[in-house]
């Protein structure tokens, strides 16, 4: 009943699997006044998942003495909610109303048969498959609606849920897949005597894929149609498909195929003989089952027709990838986790962009390709006049380590680059691996050649120094401390060289002003500017030519810096000089770090003859 101070009440039952159509059923309406043998002054709304609204499916049954409101594609394992709503009367009204369902799931349905569903107990009338109706409490408007109650059997109304004998005509056999895993997110699906399959003239091919939650949901599904238009023997054929989650959607008798209904859409597929082949990939599906549903109809004057004696062959394949096309020439599939969530995506370059990298809008031309790999790969050429330098100062290892940076940086920038413009000699890690050990090598051993150590001390640390930038690169290849920790680690070592050098000496170190102003000052701007470009500047869109920059500005610095070599230290022996009397000067210190000045040259020692 309505009661007469309240607008509506709302029912929900719950819709099992395998239903068909769904029918609600409104009769022996009366009111408090008098009874009514012909209409019934309310309007009956149905909707799946959630309380009708102004747009949902309706029924007026003032006009109607039986009024019933039925939607032929039910939404399987969800609730569904009945709204009756009256129109303006002083008087309750009371009525009976009951649901029923067609149950697709045998052949036909018996009195003795199971329940569909234990969430429409504990009450039943009428049948074996009869369920109650959960009811809310009487509501003047809606959304605003109390809290569910089960009714029971209340005095006014008996509302029954029970199956309906099915139509073999709107019935459909769904026929299950095989699953066959190979790898994280690669799944693919097999059809039983397939994977071509017939599509009767009749009525419509239904087929389930199962996808596993947490397991299936991260990557991309895939399903491909190929019609063999031999098979059509001449008929002007179309194959419909449609693919939904939860419930097939297509019905035999459609002669306008879609996929969608009120609560529910889908995605459509079409082959026909001047188009024969169709490709659906849905990235991220929704895991649970997944219905194909696949008719053939004719194409007339009058639109499509169902066909009389064509049975139609289709290859059906479907199967789940990580990504789309592997992310293609200009993308690089990657599985990623966020939040115990695992799931794959491509990582796009050169511009590229879209789910596969396919789409073109931002790309980078050929010839801005072709641009930026030559601009990373000559600017390495800076490294020959350090290299240069160190041969002329008899640095050999420091020479060898600035050649072995020039070589693999150039090489891995021609490995590294999107697109086609790519050159590799060799795997992508061992390259990258290699440019970063030669940087991070380079800045450490020219800062502690600039320490002036003794040789000893010095071949130790440069081996300390390989070493644990090799651990620090299989750690974290892209961490900025890579790079910050061996460099200042070096520059505290000179500091403190040169700062017991100075104390022993009672005078700065290096001595000379001219190597403070035309050598180190400008090699540590040159560095600390680029060092401040590959932290703070350098970003994807400017990584061409700001890291084109970094190479040329790393390699400069290095020419400056690089320690001038050391003199050889004079000895004097008597076999050297002839004897005579009196005294000579003699300078047996050199300046290892500056240019001599003969103003400034000290006497250090006085020899005798």
């Amino acid at each position: 009943m309505i009661p007469i101070h309240n607008r509506s009440v709302i029912y929900k039952v719950f819709i099992p699997s395998y239903i068909s159509k769904v029918k609600v059923q409104l009769v022996n309406c009366s009111t408090s006044s008098k009874s009514s043998n012909g209409g019934c002054p309310v309007v009956v709304k149905l909707r799946a998942r959630a309380p009708p609204v102004h747009d949902s499916t309706s029924m007026d049954c003032r006009e109607e003495s039986v009024c019933e409101l039925h939607t032929p594609l039910a939404v399987w394992e969800q609730w569904y909610y009945i709204l009756v709503e009256r129109f303006f009367t002083n008087s309750s009204i009371f009525f009976r109303i009951g649901v029923q369902v067609t149950d697709c799931s045998k052949p036909s349905v018996s009195k003795d048969s199971p329940s569909a569903s234990s969430l429409n107990m504990p009450q039943s009338f009428g049948t074996a498959m009869g369920f109650s109706l959960s009811e809310t409490l009487p509501a003047s408007h809606l959304p605003s609606f109390s809290n569910t109650a089960t009714l029971i059997n209340t005095p006014g109304g008996n509302i029954s849920y029970m199956a309906h004998t099915p139509d073999t005509h709107k019935c459909w056999p769904i026929r299950p897949t095989l699953r066959n895993e190979l790898d994280t997110f690669s799944v693919h699906f097999y059809v039983f005597f397939g994977p071509n399959i017939s599509i009767p003239p009749d009525r419509t091919a239904v087929f389930a894929i199962n996808l596993l939650p947490v397991l299936d949901s991260g990557g991309v599904l895939n399903m491909e149609l190929k019609l063999n238009t031999s098979s059509l023997k001449g008929e002007n054929t179309t194959i419909f498909g449609c693919l939904n989650h939860r419930m097939p959607m297509s019905q035999n008798d459609d002669t306008s195929p879609q996929c969608e209904s009120e609560s529910d859409s889908g995605f459509l597929l079409t082959v026909n003989t001047t188009s024969n082949i169709t490709k659906l990939r849905i990235p991220y599906p929704q895991t649970g089952t997944w219905y194909l549903s696949l008719r053939s109809l004719c194409a007339t004057k009058h639109g499509f027709e169902p066909c009389s004696n064509v049975t139609a062959e289709v290859y059906l394949r479907s199967y789940l990838t990580p990504c789309i096309n592997d992310c293609g020439m200009y993308g690089q599939c990657k599985l990623l986790r966020t939040n115990n969530y695992l799931y794959a995506a491509c990582e796009c370059k050169a511009g590229w962009a879209g789910w596969g990298c396919t789409d073109n809008s931002g790309a980078y031309s050929y010839g801005f390709q072709l641009l930026s790999t030559l601009l990373l790969c000559l600017s390495n050429l800076m490294f020959v006049p350090p290299v240069a330098i160190a041969i002329r100062s008899h640095y050999l290892l420091e020479a060898a380590v600035y050649i072995f940076t020039m070589f693999f940086s150039t090489f891995y920038h021609a490995c590294d680059q999107p697109g086609i413009v790519v050159f590799c000699i060799m795997e992508y890690d061992v390259l990258q691996f290699c440019d970063f050990l030669g940087s991070l090598m380079s800045v450490w051993v020219t800062v502690i050649a600039m320490a002036r150590l003794k040789s000893i001390i010095k071949q130790v640390l440069y081996l300390l120094g390989a070493m644990s930038l090799s651990m620090a690169l299989q750690l974290d290849r892209h961490g900025l401390w890579n790079l910050l920790g061996p460099s200042l680690f070096a520059l505290g070592i000179m500091a403190v060289a040169w700062t017991v050098r100075t104390v022993r000496r009672r005078r700065c170190y290096p001595p000379t002003w001219k190597r403070w102003v035309f050598f180190l000052l400008p090699g540590a701007l040159i560095a600390t500017s680029a060092v401040a470009l590959y932290a703070f500047v350098e970003t994807q869109e400017n990584y061409f030519y700001i890291h084109s920059i970094w190479h040329m500005l790393i390699a400069g610095s290095v020419g400056f810096l690089l320690p001038p070599p050391a003199k050889a230290e004079t000895k004097v022996t008597p076999l050297k000089h002839r004897r005579s009397c009196g005294y000579q000067l003699c300078v047996n210190e050199h300046e290892e770090m500056g240019l001599v000045d003969p103003n400034i040259i000290s006497i250090n020692s006085i020899c005798t003859s």
